[in-house]
C-alpha cells in the first residue's frame, strides 16, 4: 500500500523540479537549528483542525510555474518518516537522523536524502553526512546544490577525483563552484594526492580556459605546494586576476608570500575602483597599509569601511587599535568606548582602553579599565598591568589584595595569577615579598614546574644554589627533555661553581634540542670561556648576540674579547648594548671589574 503525502511546508513532499534549493554552504549550528526545527515542524498539518479555517479554503491560486509533483512512501516508510519528525521535536535529532537515514536509503527521495543530509550536517555526523549527499547528488542530478554537496563531502573525505567530478557538474551547469575549498582541503595531504587534484585542474581549465574558481583553485593549489611564483605567474596570465575579486585576492596573497607587497597596493586600487563596495578588497588594502606601517592612511581605510558597514564591530575594533598603534590616543578611546556601548568585543575594549590611559598618565583609569576584563583571552595581561601600575606606585598591599581576590573568583587561573605576582615584585625590587609568595604557591601546586622554575631562579638571585639544583632537578627527572631547565642549570654551574664538564653536558644536551636558541648559545659560549677555550667561545657569542641583542650576552662577549686581547673591541659591544640598556648592571659589573672603573 502507498500513501500520497500531503503538501507539508518543508515536510515530506517535495517539487521534483525545484526541491533543495536552500543554500548548501555549510551553516552554523544556529542556522541549521533553525532549518531542523523548520522542516520537523512539518507534519504537525496532519491533524485535522478543531475549528473550521477563518479564511476561505478555495483561495484563487496563482498559475504554477510548473507541475507539482508528489512523492508517494509505502505505509511503513510514511510511518517512519513521522516518527523522525516527531523525535526532532522533542530535540532528539540522533533519532531523527535516523529515521531520516534509513528513509533517504531505502527510498532513494532526494527531499529525504536533502533532509538527512542537513540534519547529519548540523550533528557533525560525518559518515552519514556523505552518504546522503551522495544519495541526495544522484536522485537530483540537476540540482547544483545537491552535487556542491557531494562534491565537498567527497573532498573531506579524501576522494578529489570523486568531488571533481560532482563539481565538473556543477561547472558545465554555470554555477558557482567550490574549487578553493577542494584545494584548500587537499592542503595536508601527501604529494601524489596533491599531484592527481593538479591534474584535475588541469584538465577543467583545458576546457574552461577562462573560469576565474578554477584559476583560483589551481593558485592556491600551487601555493600550497610551494610554488608561489608558479601561482603567480597563471594568475597574471589571465585577465580575471584584476577584474574578479576572488583571483585578485589570491594574486595579491601570492605577491606578500614572495615579499613583494609594493606590487600588491597598486592592484587592490586598481580592484576597488571596478567594486568600490567590496568589503573583501577594502579590508584587504586597508591591512595591507597597516603591514606597510602607513598607519594614517590605514586610518582612513577603516573609516572608509566602518562608514560602509556601520553594523561591523570587527571593522570598528581593527580602527581602535589602528589609532592605537599611531599613537592617536583620542580617537582610539572614543571607538574603544563605542565599543563598550554597543557591548561589544568588551574584554578587549576594556583591556586597550585601559592602554590608552596608561598613555595619558590616566593612573586611576586604567586600573578601573583593566578591572573590567572578564576570563577570557586579555584577562591575565589585564591583571598583570594592573599589578606592575600598583606596584609602581608604591601600593604593595593593594596589589597583593587585588591578586588573591582575582584568585578566589578565577580559582582555574590561581598559578598564572601566582606567577605575575611573583615576577611583578621581582621586577620592582621586592624580592623577599616574591620569595613569600612564590612558597605561598608552592604548598597549593607542589608539583607545578613553571612555579618551581620560577623558585629556581629566585633561588639563584637569593645565591641558594642547593635550593636551585634541586628545582631543576625534580623538573628535569619529570621532563628529562627540558631544554630551559637543563640550560638553566648548565649555565649556573658554570657560572657560579667550578662543576665545568658537568655543566657542559647539561648545556650541551639543550643545544642538541634548541641549536638555534641564542640563550643557549650563550651559555655554551660561557662556558667554553670558563674552561679557557676563548675561541670556541668567542664565536659562539658572536651567534648569540646576533640573534638576540641582550644585555648580558653582550657583557659575556665583550668580557671575552677583553680576555683575548681584543680590547678595543670588547668596549665597542659594551658601548653598543649599552645605547639600548643604559642602566644594565651585567654591563656595568664586568667593565668595572676588568677595567677598574665604568666608564668607557
Amino acid at each position: 500500500m502507498t500513501v500520497a503525502c500531503l503538501g507539508m511546508a518543508g515536510g515530506l513532499c517535495h517539487d521534483a523540479q525545484t526541491a533543495g534549493k536552500s543554500n548548501f554552504a555549510p551553516m552554523k549550528k544556529t542556522v541549521a537549528l533553525i532549518s531542523a526545527l523548520a522542516f520537523m515542524g512539518g507534519c504537525q498539518t496532519l491533524k485535522a483542525p478543531s475549528q473550521p479555517p477563518s479564511e476561505p479554503l478555495l483561495a484563487t491560486p496563482a498559475p504554477p510555474s510548473a507541475p507539482v509533483v508528489y512523492g508517494s512512501f509505502s505505509q511503513e516508510s510514511l510511518v517512519t518518516l513521522l516518527s523522525a519528525e516527531l523525535a526532532g521535536q522533542r530535540n532528539r535529532y540522533d533519532l531523527a537522523l535516523d529515521g531520516y537515514m534509513a528513509q533517504a536509503q531505502s527510498t532513494q527521495d532526494a527531499g529525504v536524502a536533502e533532509r538527512a543530509f542537513r540534519i547529519a550536517e548540523y550533528l557533525g555526523a560525518n559518515q552519514a553526512a556523505q552518504d546522503s549527499a551522495l544519495i541526495w547528488a544522484k536522485s537530483a542530478p540537476s540540482n547544483l546544490d545537491a552535487q556542491r554537496a557531494a562534491a565537498i563531502q567527497m573532498a573531506q573525505a579524501g576522494r578529489y577525483d570523486k568531488s571533481m567530478q560532482y563539481m565538473e557538474k556543477v561547472l558545465q551547469a554555470q554555477g558557482d563552484t567550490n574549487f578553493d575549498f577542494l584545494a584548500l582541503s587537499a592542503a595536508e595531504t601527501d604529494p601524489e594526492t596533491r599531484a592527481g587534484l593538479m591534474q584535475s585542474f588541469d584538465r577543467l581549465l583545458l576546457k574552461h580556459p577562462e573560469n576565474s574558481q578554477l584559476l583560483f583553485g589551481k593558485a592556491l593549489l600551487l601555493q600550497q605546494d610551494g610554488k608561489p611564483e608558479a601561482g603567480l605567474a597563471l594568475l597574471e596570465d589571465h585577465p580575471a586576476s584584476s577584474q574578479q575579486v576572488p583571483p585578485l585576492l589570491m594574486r595579491v596573497r601570492l605577491l606578500q608570500a614572495l615579499d613583494r607587497s609594493d606590487e600588491a597596493l597598486p592592484l587592490l586600487e586598481d580592484g576597488i575602483e571596478l567594486h568600490p563596495d567590496d568589503k573583501r578588497l577594502r579590508l584587504t588594502y586597508a591591512r595591507l597599509l597597516v603591514e606597510q606601517e602607513r598607519l594614517d592612511d590605514a586610518r582612513i581605510e577603516f573609516n572608509r569601511l566602518v562608514q560602509q558597514f556601520p553594523d561591523d564591530d570587527d571593522l570598528r575594533f581593527s580602527l581602535a587599535l589602528v589609532c592605537l598603534e599611531g599613537q592617536d590616543w583620542q580617537e582610539a578611546s572614543n571607538y574603544l568606548q563605542e565599543l563598550i556601548i554597543r557591548g561589544s568585543h568588551l574584554d578587549a575594549a576594556h583591556f586597550n582602553l585601559g592602554r590608552v590611559y596608561e598613555e595619558q598618565h590616566n593612573l586611576e583609569g586604567a586600573l578601573i579599565e583593566y578591572d573590567l576584563v572578564g576570563p577570557g583571552n586579555e584577562f591575565l595581561s589585564a591583571q598583570l598591568r594592573q599589578t606592575d601600575l600598583l606596584l609602581g606606585a608604591k601600593r604593595i598591599e593593594e596589589a597583593s589584595n587585588h591578586l588573591a581576590k582575582a584568585r578566589e573568583r578565577q580559582p582555574d587561573y590561581a598559578i598564572q595569577l601566582y606567577l605575575i605576582e611573583t615576577e611583578a615584585l621581582t621586577k620592582h625590587q621586592q624580592s623577599p615579598r616574591a620569595w613569600q609568595v612564590i612558597q605561598q604557591a608552592l604548598l597549593l601546586f607542589p608539583d607545578d614546574l613553571n612555579l618551581l622554575y620560577t623558585r629556581a631562579m629566585l633561588a639563584e638571585k637569593r645565591n641558594d644554589l642547593a635550593q636551585l639544583e634541586t628545582d631543576l632537578r625534580f623538573i628535569l627527572a619529570r621532563e628529562p627533555n627540558n631544554a630551559m631547565a637543563l640550560n638553566a642549570l648548565g649555565y649556573t654551574l658554570a657560572d657560579r661553581t667550578t662543576r665545568f664538564s658537568e655543566a657542559r653536558q647539561l648545556i650541551e644536551q639543550a643545544h642538541q634540542l634548541s641549536p638555534d636558541d641564542p640563550a643557549v648559545l650563550d651559555s655554551l659560549g660561557w662556558v667554553n670561556y670558563r674552561q679557557g677555550q676563548l675561541d670556541e667561545a668567542e664565536a659562539l657569542l658572536r651567534q648569540a648576540l646576533e640573534r638576540f641583542p641582550d644585555a648580558e650576552v653582550a657583557a659575556h662577549l665583550g668580557e671575552v674579547l677583553w680576555v683575548n686581547g681584543k680590547q678595543r673591541e670588547a668596549r665597542q659591544v659594551w658601548a653598543q648594548a649599552l645605547e639600548n640598556t643604559p642602566d644594565s648592571p651585567a654591563i656595568r659589573s664586568t667593565v668595572l671589574r676588568l677595567t677598574g672603573t665604568e666608564t668607557l
